[in-house]
C-alpha cells in the first residue's frame, strides 16, 4: 500500500499495557477498527499520547505489529521513531518498515543539548534508513533540543522527508514553515493548535490524541475545512476546542485514556511515574464527551452534508 498524500485527522493512539507489562493487543485492535469505521485518515502509534518515552522496544513492536495488523491497509500507518542516539533511530524506523508501515513520524530525543547539525543529522539518518515517507516532529515545550527553522528548511531539501507536524501551540510559527518550504513539506497541526485556523493557512489535516475520543467529529470538521466551509468549520471547532484545552490541562495520556475508559475501552493508565486522570478531571471530561455525543451506547457517527 503506497500512500504519496497523507492528509486529514490521523489520531495519536494510546498503549493499552497490563500490569505485567504487556500490551493489551486485543484493545489497540479493537480501538484502531473503530477509529477507522469512524472514518479517520490514518493512524499513529507512538506519538507523545502513545507514551513512546516511557516503553520498552519490545513494547513498541508489539504495538505496530497490532496497529499494523489491525488497520489492513484501509488507512496508512505513520510510526513514531524516537531514540537518543542516531544508530537506534536507524534501527527502529528500518524495523517498523519491514513490519508494514507506511510512514515514519521522526521524534528526537536528546539528554544533553544538540546543535543544528547534530539535529540535522539525526533526521537525515532516519530519513535514509528508509524508504517511506517521512514526518518531521517539532515540540519545543517537551524537546530539549528543537528543529529551527533553518534546519526545516535543510531536511525539505531529502526526498522522502515529506511531512511536519508542529505542536509548538505558536500558530506563527506554522505559517514561517510554510513560507520558508513552500511546497516541499507538508503541515499537519498538533492539538495545541486550532485545527480549522491551521488548515485556513494551508495545513494538511493533524495528529493528535484527542481525535481517539471524538473521531467522527474530528473527521467532519476536517471536511468542512476542506470544502472551504469555514463558517460551518469554526462552528465545529469551538464545539471541540473544549477538548483541546482539556488535553492541555492535564497529563496527555492520562487524559486520552481515562476518556477512552469512559467509552468502554479497557486502555488502563498512563505508565508511571505518570499520574493518572484526577477525579476532577475525569468528571469534567466526561462532561464534554457527553455534550459531543461521544458517551453513551456509542459514539455518535457525525456525518457530512454535502
Amino acid at each position: 500500500m503506497t500512500h504519496d498524500s497523507f492528509r486529514g485527522v490521523f489520531p495519536y493512539l494510546v498503549s493499552p499495557i497490563d500490569a505485567s507489562g504487556a500490551v493489551k493487543r486485543d484493545v489497540l485492535a479493537r480501538l484502531c477498527r473503530d477509529l477507522i469505521d469512524a472514518g479517520v485518515h490514518g493512524l499513529t502509534p507512538l506519538g507523545s499520547t502513545g507514551e513512546f518515552a516511557y516503553l520498552t522496544w519490545e513494547q513498541k513492536s508489539a504495538i505496530v505489529e497490532t496497529v499494523v495488523e489491525a488497520a489492513g491497509g484501509r488507512v496508512p500507518v505513520v510510526a513514531g521513531v524516537a531514540a537518543t542516539t542516531v544508530v537506534e533511530a536507524e534501527r527502529q524506523a528500518a524495523a517498523f518498515q519491514a513490519m508494514g508501515c507506511d510512514g515514519i513520524l521522526a521524534i528526537m530525543e536528546a539528554y544533553f543539548p544538540i546543535g543544528d547539525e547534530g539535529t540535522f543529522g539525526y533526521f537525515n539518518a532516519i530519513a535514509q534508513a528508509v524508504s517511506l515517507p517521512v514526518a518531521l516532529y517539532t515540540n519545543p515545550n517537551f524537546q530539549r533540543s528543537d528543529l529551527t527553522l533553518g534546519v526545516i528548511e535543510r531536511l525539505a531539501a531529502i526526498d522522502n522527508v515529506a511531512y511536519i507536524k508542529d505542536a509548538s501551540s505558536n500558530t506563527g510559527r506554522l505559517l514561517s514553515i510554510i513560507n520558508k518550504v513552500g511546497d516541499r513539506l507538508q503541515v499537519f497541526a498538533a492539538s495545541a493548535h486550532i485545527p480549522a485556523c491551521v488548515m485556513l493557512i494551508g495545513g494538511v489535516g493533524w495528529m493528535a490524541g484527542p481525535a481517539c475520543l471524538v473521531p467522527s467529529q474530528s473527521v467532519a470538521l476536517y471536511e468542512l475545512c476542506r470544502q472551504g466551509k469555514w463558517d460551518e468549520a469554526m462552528a465545529a471547532q469551538k464545539e471541540l476546542w473544549a477538548l483541546n484545552q482539556a488535553f492541555a490541562k492535564y497529563n496527555l495520556a492520562a487524559c486520552v485514556k481515562g476518556g477512552l475508559e469512559l467509552q468502554g475501552y479497557d486502555v488502563g493508565m498512563p505508565l508511571p511515574p505518570q499520574a493518572s486522570l484526577s477525579t476532577e478531571g475525569r468528571d469534567e471530561l466526561r462532561g464534554m464527551l457527553q455534550s459531543l455525543g461521544a458517551l453513551g451506547s456509542g459514539r455518535r457517527r457525525v456525518t457530512q452534508k454535502n
